[in-house]
């Protein structure tokens, strides 16, 4: 069972408001990591009175609480997702920029070895891969 980031924020004290609520809902069920545009875009339809200095000030506190992450993704304007209860990996598909969460233990595996053969040991990574989809 996933955490909500509502629930989240109640385990970190973090005080919801109504508009935070809102933003939390919208974060926790979205599944395509969003920018704040396109939150903004959403949590308007629910409540048009939120700002987008609102949403802006939600993400930036739910992040430093460590309640969601942020990606930049190549450039692209900031991403966010919920922090994630287990580690996973990225592809986003340069062309239609779907971001396709993926998790594949030969690669973790093979990371742990390249950096113990440098005399390493990983405390954290982020693995990003781009592409685009082959034609069939």
């Amino acid at each position: 069972m996933t955490t909500s980031i509502e629930e989240r924020c109640k385990q970190k004290n973090v005080k919801l408001t109504n508009q935070r609520k809102i933003i939390a809902q919208i974060m926790t069920n979205s599944y395509d990591h969003p920018n704040v545009d396109e939150l903004y875009k959403e949590v308007s339809k629910i409540d048009p009175k939120i700002s987008i200095a609102t949403v802006y000030r939600t993400v930036k506190l739910f992040e430093e609480a460590g309640i969601i992450t942020k990606h930049d993704f190549r450039g692209e304007k900031a991403r966010y997702e919920k922090l994630a209860e287990s580690h996973h990996d990225h592809l986003i598909d340069v062309q239609s920029g779907e971001i396709v969460e993926f998790i594949d233990e030969e690669i973790e595996k093979l990371q742990k070895k390249i950096a113990e053969k440098l005399g390493y040991q990983i405390v954290d990574h982020r693995l990003e891969l781009y592409g685009i989809k082959k034609k069939k």
